[in-house]
């Protein structure tokens, strides 16, 4: 009976002498050094080359406040470096500090230029603390600094609050607005104190004390008192001068030429 022979094993790869893997790993080193420093002597080279320097910078977007060459004039100072060693960031807070900026993109355009995109704050209110007279108020309801003459026309209305309440306010306002559009009335300050309680001044010159409680009560409070008021200024002829809703149950007013009027109990309308 014939005998069957096993297949014959493979033999491992002998691995090379010491010697000939200690070349291999130096040559790879000094190719690793080689790179770094052409890398390196490249980058210097960039830094340091006219061909990159800053030639010019391209302004898109809001530029209604300022002008272009205002833009410039303020910020380019503040750049340092050039295509390559200019810090983005930098560049950012740069523009941004320009009057009436409210954010910047910055972005590089080969070869050696820059490309900024603006977004200007879009006013609406003035921002009343201490005696300052040149804090503003955007639609974001976040609080900046401009020249009061930029918006001396354009009739805003003045909030009022603890530091951080500026959104509240605004918010607040917007909601208040339109109850007293009813009356015929704009809101020319609009005050929430420490306490949380709010008042409202008008372009009437009467004042409204809003008192407290959460915002769909000052509103709802509000309106129920615009729905009624306009009957008991009618019945005595006056204007109203001042009202206090902050009494349970009705208000308290007191009218041009006429003592306070007795709180009173707001009829529903159907």
């Amino acid at each position: 009976m014939a005998r069957t022979r096993n297949p014959a094993r493979p033999t491992a790869p002998v691995p090379p002498p010491l010697d000939v893997r200690l070349m291999h790993a130096g040559a790879a080193l000094l190719l690793g050094v080689a790179l770094l420093a052409i890398a390196v002597g490249a980058l210097r080279w960039a830094t340091r080359s006219p061909q990159f320097t800053l030639g010019g910078v391209r302004i898109e977007g809001d530029v209604g406040r300022n002008s272009v060459a205002t833009i410039r004039a303020n910020a380019m100072p503040r750049l340092a470096g050039n295509f390559f060693s200019l810090d983005l960031a930098a560049a950012k807070q740069a523009f941004e500090s320009v009057p009436w900026v409210r954010r910047a993109v910055v972005q590089r355009v080969w070869p050696n230029r820059l490309a900024v995109r603006l977004e200007e704050h879009r006013v609406a209110a003035w921002w009343h603390v201490d005696e300052r007279d040149d804090l503003l108020v955007n639609v974001q309801g976040e609080v900046f600094e401009a020249n009061p003459g930029d918006v001396e026309d354009e009739h805003l209305p003045v909030l009022a609050g603890p530091d951080g309440s500026s959104a509240a306010l605004l918010a607040m306002l917007r909601r208040l607005q339109p109850v007293f559009d009813t009356l015929d009335a704009r809101i020319e300050r609009l005050a929430l104190s420490a306490r949380g309680s709010w008042q409202a001044a008008l372009d009437n010159g009467a004042e409204v004390e809003l008192g407290r409680g959460s915002d769909d009560e000052v509103v709802e409070r509000t309106r129920v008192f615009a729905g009624t008021v306009t009957q008991l200024v009618s019945r005595y002829q006056r204007p109203l001068e001042y009202a206090d809703l902050r009494h349970a149950g009705g208000y308290a007013l007191k009218l041009r030429g006429i003592g306070t009027v007795a709180p009173v109990a707001p009829t529903t309308r159907n």
